[in-house]
């Protein structure tokens, strides 16, 4: 699926107002945020922190207390985010639907009253915005209050209290003392804040990724192939994590089970020779980082028959070559590269795993190997895995951890290799 056929499929309820999600960027690409709107003066500039998060690739979903339709219509939220606006609790349990355990991925309150502060800080839910911080609260989705009141009401000791408590549990982002009023952030810092909580990084903005991922296949005849197991699972991921980080990212995949993430130039493949003629191609334009994730074939049939093998055989020889191996011209084509490639092994000991990484570093002249075991344990279940993060420096390991975790670890290495 292509990125437009991607963006189309999560835009299904095609909102006017869904036209500008990923205008500006795609760092928050998938992201769900519920915007908790208090009753607060502040509470126009709402419309646009939320017109914000769209642009950069997040779903918004408004909630409201009653004193905020006093001042803004419900409509306008809608209008604003294209999703409906919570104003009240109904059977449909609204608030367990957006905040409970991870129905979503922050819960930002803009503007945030006193009032508000304080019925967190005490268990108080008599409120849509309340009731949602309480089930967001106890369910430890990340909450980022925006305070904004008078300033005497900032320095009451109550109001003290409450965010001292509150401290260490959730995050603050502090108001601007204006006018004797501690007025609510600009959308902007918002904003900003939010981008560095998902990753956004200023280390990889702009840089120009070449990805592959996925397996391939290698055609025995029109209709049998040999490939392997991967699902593209970790290459998705991990492109999906760069772009939100603020990277340029080309992806050439293999026919893998994952989607390919929204924001990602992708050109589909299928065999090794396809996959490694596009690299090939891709590698005349000026690339920073090349990552070598997929599980291309190493080897091919010597022939592909060109009509479907009979069945009736009692037995069949199939000949396979060594297929050109994509890593090792990566250097040739482009010498100041950053190349990371993938090393997959199976029931290794940590060191013959790392030996196994670092002579792949001076066979390929690549500058990063991440190596992991693909054998007993990581088949009992392949949604977590182990890697080891290998170059001319150090070793560091992720630990064995979801995949999700897995490539926040893989960015967060790579951010350390080129500061």
């Amino acid at each position: 699926m292509n990125n437009l056929a991607a963006k189309k499929k999560i835009n299904k309820k095609d909102h006017p107002s869904l036209d500008i999600v990923s205008s500006y960027g795609v760092e928050l690409s998938g992201k769900k945020i519920v915007l908790c709107v208090a009753g607060s003066v502040a509470a126009y500039k709402a419309i646009e922190l939320a017109r914000l998060l769209m642009r950069h690739g997040a779903d918004v979903k408004c909630v409201t207390s009653n004193a905020v339709t006093k001042l803004i219509q419900p409509e306008y939220f809608k209008w604003a985010t294209g999703n409906d606006v919570i104003t009240k609790l109904t059977g449909e349990l609204e608030h367990i639907r957006l905040a409970d355990y991870n129905q979503s991925d922050l819960v930002i309150v803009y503007p945030a009253t006193a009032n508000t502060l304080g019925k967190l800080a005490n268990g108080i839910d008599d409120t849509p915005v309340s009731t949602v911080l309480t089930v967001g609260f106890g369910s430890k989705i990340p909450i980022l209050m925006c305070l904004a009141m008078h300033a005497s009401m900032y320095e009451n000791s109550a109001v003290k209290k409450n965010i001292k408590f509150l401290k260490n549990k959730i995050e603050f982002l502090s108001p601007k003392m204006i006018e004797g009023k501690a007025k609510s952030p600009e959308p902007e810092d918002v904003l900003e804040n939010v981008l560095k909580k998902f990753g956004f990084s200023s280390v990889l903005k702009n840089k120009k990724v070449l990805m592959t991922a996925g397996p391939t296949i290698e055609y025995i005849d029109p209709v049998r192939v040999i490939t392997n197991l991967s699902s593209g699972k970790t290459g998705s991921l991990l492109a999906s994590e760069l772009i939100s980080a603020g990277a340029k990212v080309t992806l050439v995949y293999g026919p893998a089970n994952e989607e390919p993430p929204i924001g990602a130039k992708v050109i589909n493949v299928a065999t090794n020779k396809e996959m490694f003629d596009e690299t090939k191609k891709e590698l005349k334009r000026k690339y920073d980082i090349v990552i070598m994730a997929a599980a291309a074939s190493d080897y091919t049939p010597q022939k592909t028959s060109k009509s479907k093998i009979k069945s009736d055989k009692e037995s069949l020889v199939i000949r396979l070559k060594k297929a050109p191996k994509i890593i090792d011209q990566v250097k040739k084509l482009q010498k100041d590269v950053l190349l990371i490639g993938f090393k997959a092994e199976t029931n290794m000991t940590k060191n013959a795993l790392i030996k196994s990484a670092q002579k792949k570093i001076k066979d390929a002249g690549a500058d990063i190997i991440i190596a992991n075991d693909i054998g007993k344990k990581y088949q009992k279940n392949t949604d977590y895995n182990q890697v080891f993060f290998v170059d001319d420096k150090k070793i560091t390991t992720s630990g064995w951890k979801k995949k999700e975790k897995i490539v926040k670890f893989i960015r967060k290495e790579i951010e350390r290799k080129i500061k």
